[in-house]
């Protein structure tokens, strides 16, 4: 498949360039794709970030150099994109159970991380629900928390914003709602690139509107484009978690168009979240790339 070939040739400029300063915009372009969505994509499908990737690949390499090379620990780590031998010692250590004097012994037990590529693994055959919906400028309303990115289970600072939104609150951002996914929403802006669970964003409940709002309520600025929709139907948060791990890690690299960077919106279909079949849609702003 062409999107998988275009991952690995960028993973071959990557390994070519490990120990050089490695040029995002250049993997983009040879991916095909913008840079913040193939760190993105990349996070889903290795299970780490990219930054984290590069990493373990230049120390799994350095001690290579430091069993087969007579060079100084200096020069080792500044190839490996440490300032001080102190960085790199740290960083070794942590990697390698070991300090890098001593892994110049070959009794010393070190640890190999090889590079990586990828192909398409076909198990099960789960199918994804999905259209594609163009829509106009509109905005979020409703309230801002930043809050830290969790993949599995309830995230119990999200449980916090709801608790402080009273019935009233709730009644007034809904009469606010004028245009699709309509009714209250879960909406999650300036992710990072990286996609860290822990890493912070910023995580919003409101609504989507085309209208003016009370000066109380935060608001985000959503710009016209299209957007991939995903309904989702299972036990809650369990399916939606997978599903959104599959769509980056699945559908982006055998579909024609790439995640844009902009705000995800979550729609549910009711505040109980119990029930087995549970109604959710996943909103992501995409371009086509074909």
């Amino acid at each position: 498949m062409k999107e998988f070939t275009r991952l690995n040739d960028a993973m071959r400029y990557i390994e070519a360039h490990l120990m050089e300063e490695i040029d995002g915009r250049e993997i983009a372009r040879i991916a095909d794709c913008s840079e913040y969505h193939f760190r993105r994509m990349f996070s889903f499908l290795a299970g780490m970030p990219l930054t984290e990737y590069i990493r373990r690949r230049r120390l799994s390499v350095a001690a290579e150099l430091l069993r087969t090379e007579n060079m100084k620990i200096i020069d080792i780590a500044l190839q490996a994109g440490y300032g001080t031998p102190d960085a790199f010692a740290k960083a070794f250590g942590a990697m390698h159970g070991t300090s890098p004097s001593k892994a110049r012994f070959l009794a010393t037990p070190l640890k190999a991380f090889p590079p990586m590529n990828f192909c398409l693994a076909v198990s099960g055959g789960n199918e994804m629900d999905y259209r594609i919906v163009e829509k106009g400028t509109f905005s979020i309303v409703g309230i801002r928390k930043p809050i830290p990115l969790v993949y599995e289970g309830k995230n119990p600072h999200m449980d916090s914003m709801w608790e402080s939104l009273t019935i009233d609150d709730i009644n007034e951002l809904k009469s606010l709602s004028d245009t699709q996914p309509e009714g209250i929403l879960c909406v999650s802006a300036n992710l990072s690139d990286r996609r860290e669970e822990g890493t912070e964003l910023d995580q919003y409940i409101g609504v989507a509107t085309t209208r003016e709002a009370a000066k109380r309520w935060e608001r985000l600025h959503v710009d016209a484009g299209t957007w991939a929709v995903f309904t989702i139907i299972g036990p809650f948060p369990r399916t939606l978690q997978n599903v959104w791990a599959r769509i980056y890690s699945e559908w982006f690299p055998s579909s024609s168009y790439e995640s844009t960077g902009g705000p995800e919106i979550l729609w549910n279909e009711s505040p109980d979240t119990s029930k087995p079949d549970y109604r959710c849609e996943l909103w992501i702003p995409v371009n086509r790339t074909t």
